[in-house]
């Protein structure tokens, strides 16, 4: 089978090699092999390893049953699953996925950290993959397109076919000259285990120190650690998934990408999808004052501050293709 060829979904099943078993446990927590450009797995197929990690968090939300809820331990998962949508969409997209912006390399790791903590694997692969997917959006060789494969495959499902395991180095070479976020991408595991022990830290200690409040370490661990990652992970993939298939498209580019309200509203600004396929080099994906864009209003706040500058704007020529003239607000020029 070509590799760029779309997976065949319907007559796979998940690959199981017993023999393989040590290597795979030791892939959940370091992308060894994914730190060479040249050493890509070139197996292909759905691999049972990559179900796992998806079932244990999907599972861990039936916790709820044992653990009870807390208004404190809810609204924890809440601040967790709003400012993780925020470090994705911020960081993990607009800065290491197409540079929308410059930051120092201090900051840059912190914000590769902030990203890390959304569960969805290091900063170079999802960069590497997000920057592969505009490479060949909806054609062939697009790792999560709805429309040469299904919904559910664009959603998940893409996640577990194994020639998406590793880092593509090669598409990230910008990014992979700093050895701080090659060292983080490889080890992604070890942020997911600090939040899991941080949430279960916090909710132990509310517990021995703040009884009334009626949370305790498990009861944290349910709700701020699976929770409100699994409601993370299905907001955040929306983005790969609906907005390919439903809302309006604005710009004619080649891709089904499609701008949705409800879809910007859950995702801090990413629901502008047709927007920023047509121009992803923008800091900004709301091309207009009325296209809500919580994530760009945030990045604007850190340009005042000079956390982050240098914020790419859309081009006066972008908004002509829409047949619209150019908002004073949104004319070419770095942000201040």
């Amino acid at each position: 089978m070509n590799k760029n060829s779309p997976p065949q979904t319907s007559a796979q099943l998940p690959t199981f090699a017993p023999a393989n078993l040590p290597r795979t446990l030791l892939s959940w927590f370091t992308t060894s092999q994914s730190t060479r450009s040249g050493d890509r797995d070139p197996g292909e197929g759905v691999h049972w390893s990559r179900f796992v990690p998806f079932l244990f968090l999907h599972l861990g939300c039936l916790g709820v049953i044992a653990v009870g809820w807390s208004p404190v331990a809810a609204g924890v998962a809440a601040v967790l699953v709003v400012t993780r949508i925020f470090f994705l969409t911020a960081f993990y997209h607009r800065y290491f996925s197409h540079r929308t912006y410059k930051t120092s390399r201090a900051a840059q790791f912190v914000f590769a950290v902030l990203g890390n903590t959304a569960i969805q694997k290091g900063p170079l692969w999802w960069a590497a993959h997000h920057r592969h997917h505009h490479r060949t959006a909806d054609q062939e060789g697009d790792p999560h397109s709805p429309h040469r494969t299904n919904l559910y495959w664009s959603h998940i499902g893409w996640l577990t076919r194994r020639e998406h395991f590793q880092t593509r180095m090669e598409l990230v070479p910008d990014l992979a000259v700093y050895p701080e976020l090659r060292w983080l991408d490889r080890f992604d595991g070890a942020v997911v285990l600090a939040l899991g022990i941080a949430v279960f830290a916090l909710g132990a200690t509310l517990q021995a120190f703040a009884p009334h409040l009626g949370t305790s370490g498990f009861q944290m661990l349910v709700w701020g650690f699976f929770i409100s990652t699994v409601v993370l992970f299905h907001v955040t993939n929306m983005v790969n998934s609906v907005a390919h298939t439903f809302g309006r498209k604005r710009f004619p580019n080649r891709d089904q990408s499609r701008n949705s309200l409800i879809i910007a509203l859950l995702t801090f600004g990413e629901g502008w999808h047709n927007n920023h396929h047509y121009y992803p080099a923008a800091a900004r994906q709301g091309f207009y004052w009325w296209e809500i864009d919580l994530t760009y209003y945030v990045l604007r706040l850190m340009a005042l501050v000079r956390l982050i500058w240098d914020l790419n704007e859309v081009p006066r020529h972008i908004f002509a293709a829409a047949g619209t003239a150019s908002p004073t607000q949104n004319a070419t020029g770095p942000a201040s």
